[in-house]
């Protein structure tokens, strides 16, 4: 029964009729394109809050939620038309604070949303009522579903064709979207191999029900997939890129299928990709009848809803463990506060993080919510 604060006619308030929603806040802004995330962001202090229309919602962030792609955010490589300065973070979990006329149709103050929208690295932000999707509560684990879970889901579903028995490759398996790959498969009955960088990483692949797991700092992975599968896999699901890429390629079975969703390894690079042997491409494929798959997540949202609903499902079922790495165990600890997105960031790229990496940002305002 609280109240509903109607923001549609009243663009002039700031007090926000009380709420102790303060007239100014932190965020992150991409103030130069470059592929060094440091160079590119500027935290800034004093932003104002903005206000939400007559559709929207004012969302308090709690935790948001670290993506490789955040870099080519900052690159400017998804949309060059686009010029600095602009907000960053694509995905965040926090209450309503405030929201329009015709959003109160569907959401109250107080409640728990996600969200997948550009300006999460901010301690407010407004979200079309549309584009949210109520929680039961303020958990950091639904984040780790909103784009690493669905991202697996619907490019398992839509481009993977599996089925009991399929052998399926996952590179960096315990990353943010990993996990959710290797447990989907699974599901599924199939036979998992996963790469990773430690052997902490590949106890947790196993413990979340990975058959084979490849440590490539001390394992050759060419040479265990051509002993251990010498008919080849049926599915990889692709993040890496470069030689990972090219390993992946020269594994695949007869009509084996590489469903490429990111190639982390070029991200940093002032050039965005590393080379791969691509002029024996055409052979390799037509020698297997095999193929390659991009995928997007926004070309797919006409399913998306469908599929994050039913990931929350599993997940509220126990169907699906939902890693969050916090940085715990980072020299400088956890990941609290906008500030240490940077932190975040760079432990990514180091290949530290088991799970989906997720900043907390604490509330420190009163509220009277």
């Amino acid at each position: 029964s609280r109240p509903i604060l109607d923001m549609s006619y009243s663009r002039h308030f700031l007090d926000f009729q009380g709420s102790s929603i303060p007239s100014s806040m932190k965020k992150l802004v991409v103030t130069k394109l470059s592929q060094n995330f440091r160079e590119a962001v500027t935290l800034q202090q004093d932003s104002p809050v903005p206000l939400p229309g007559d559709g929207d919602l004012l969302v308090r962030n709690r935790f948001v939620g670290i993506n490789a792609s955040d870099i080519n955010y900052s690159a400017g490589r998804y949309d060059a038309s686009v010029k600095p300065p602009f907000d960053i973070g694509f995905e965040g979990v926090g209450e309503v604070v405030a929201l329009g006329l015709s959003a109160s149709a569907d959401y109250t103050v107080g409640q728990a949303v996600a969200y997948v929208k550009a300006g999460s690295f901010a301690e407010y932000t407004v979200v079309p009522a549309r584009q949210a999707v109520p929680l039961p509560s303020v958990k950091p684990e639904f984040l780790t579903l909103m784009v690493s879970g669905a991202t697996a889901y619907l490019s398992l579903k839509e481009l993977g064709d599996l089925s009991e028995g399929k052998k399926v490759l996952v590179t960096a398996a315990a990353g943010g979207t990993g996990q959710f790959a290797v447990q989907l498969a699974k599901k599924a009955k199939c036979h998992v191999i996963g790469t990773c960088s430690s052997d902490e990483k590949g106890g947790f692949l196993k413990s979340i029900g990975c058959d084979r797991t490849i440590n490539y700092k001390t394992e050759n992975v060419e040479s265990v997939l051509r002993k251990d599968y010498p008919e080849g896999v049926d599915v990889v699901y692709e993040s890496v890129g470069g030689n990972m890429f090219d390993l992946a390629l020269n594994a695949l079975a007869i009509k084996g299928r590489l469903i490429v969703i990111g190639f982390i390894a070029g991200y940093q690079n002032p050039t965005g990709l590393q080379p791969i042997k691509a002029e024996l491409l055409p052979a390799k494929l037509l020698r297997k009848s095999a193929s390659i798959r991009g995928f997007f997540l926004n070309h797919y949202l006409s399913d998306y809803k469908m599929a994050l609903q039913h990931l929350l499902k599993m997940y509220e079922r126990g169907d699906l463990v939902c890693e969050v790495d916090f940085g715990d165990m980072s020299p400088e600890g956890k990941f609290t506060g906008l500030e240490s997105v940077f932190r975040a960031v760079d432990y990514m790229y180091m290949g530290k993080n088991i799970g989906k990496i997720v900043v907390e940002l604490p509330h420190s305002v009163s509220s009277k919510l």
